[in-house]
């Protein structure tokens, strides 16, 4: 007779089954910014007095509101694996070119010349990232000088300051706590439903999990790699131009440090720098989270300026980095 190959045993994993430790793993990467969120909210209504108060929700809601768009597209950015490190310089300069229209021509040219402006200057960084595969570090890095170079030219070196006629249509849509808010949450909503349910958000993905399986699969790559930078571009330069109307000025200091903070929210919300993981939503979680804990620092520590929040970004984005690190090698050794 023919012996039969022993039968495999009821413990074994099925070939490409997600073990148990994968799918905790996954939930603490998708979830843990969320998680963290809620318990840290619970813990200062408790212990912080005022912190609950609706006067202090809306302004860790309002005064953030359009900052919070920088993440949004350093989402897609750095799904695909990439980097934009201009998206601070282009804010300041979407608030001073917003400025500067509103003075000579409206709320009309007020909001399309900073749109106009970030699409070209985001389309110049994608064709050189995904056509010339130039390092994206040293595009944006070189599109940050380039676009604070541009706005202290049309300042002239920061000697002029254009400002948002009063009364003006442009100025209300940043007046207020729940415009801004409302503003910004439509954007992340379609933002999501870009993501999770078009042709473009898969690719995005994908090319972050391996470009080259998906440039086999006939997927849109380079086009997609560009697109992304596009979109981070011109959503920098909206969110500058909203928080211009906010000010009601263009403000050539504004947005110093701000691309390293919504690279810290994105990276807290569970999206992984190597690309190929990650969701708007977990981006909320990381913007909210961060607003929170800075919201307790200034009301804490306020004496010590900057340097704490500075300080807790930087532990944060370590802290969260070495946890995907962990969390990845343990899944690839199941």
């Amino acid at each position: 007779m023919t012996p039969t190959a022993p039968a495999p045993t009821a413990t074994a994993p099925a070939l490409g089954a997600e073990t148990a430790a994968e799918r905790l793993a996954a939930r603490i990467q998708r979830h843990g910014a969320l998680t963290v969120l809620a318990l840290l909210v619970l813990l200062a209504s408790v212990f912080s007095p005022g912190f609950a108060s609706t006067d202090n929700l809306g302004a860790i809601l309002g005064n953030n509101a359009f900052v919070w768009l920088l993440a949004l597209g350093l989402t897609f950015v750095i799904l695909t694996g990439g980097i934009d490190l201009s998206v601070g310089s282009m804010y300041a300069l979407g608030g001073v070119l917003a400025a500067w229209a509103a003075e000579r021509y409206g709320t009309w040219a007020a909001l399309l010349l900073p749109l106009a402006v970030g699409a070209g200057w985001g389309c110049v960084h994608g064709l050189l990232i995904a056509r010339a595969r130039t390092a994206p570090f040293i595009v944006t890095l070189a599109g940050l000088l380039g676009a604070r170079g541009l706005l202290q030219l049309i300042t002239d070196e920061g000697a002029d300051t254009h400002l948002v006629p009063r009364g003006s249509a442009f100025r209300a849509l940043g007046e207020g706590t729940w415009t801004p808010v409302l503003i910004s949450a439509a954007l992340f909503g379609l933002g999501a439903l870009l993501l999770t349910r078009t042709r473009f958000g898969a690719t995005t993905t994908a090319i972050g999990g391996n470009e080259h399986a998906a440039t086999l699969m006939g997927l849109p790559v380079a086009r997609t790699k560009a697109l992304v930078y596009v979109l981070s571009a011109t959503l920098a330069c909206a969110a500058g131009a909203l928080g211009g109307a906010r000010l009601g000025s263009g403000v050539t200091t504004v947005g110093v440090g701000y691309e390293l903070t919504a690279i810290a929210a994105v990276v807290i919300g569970g999206t992984l720098l190597t690309g190929g993981s990650g969701s708007v939503g977990g981006t909320v979680a990381g913007v909210l989270l961060l607003s929170v804990v800075h919201n307790l620092i200034d009301r804490s520590a306020s004496q010590y300026g900057s340097a704490v929040t500075d300080t807790v970004n930087g532990g944060f984005l370590a802290a969260v980095v070495l946890a995907q690190a962990l969390l990845n090698r343990g899944r690839r050794d199941e």
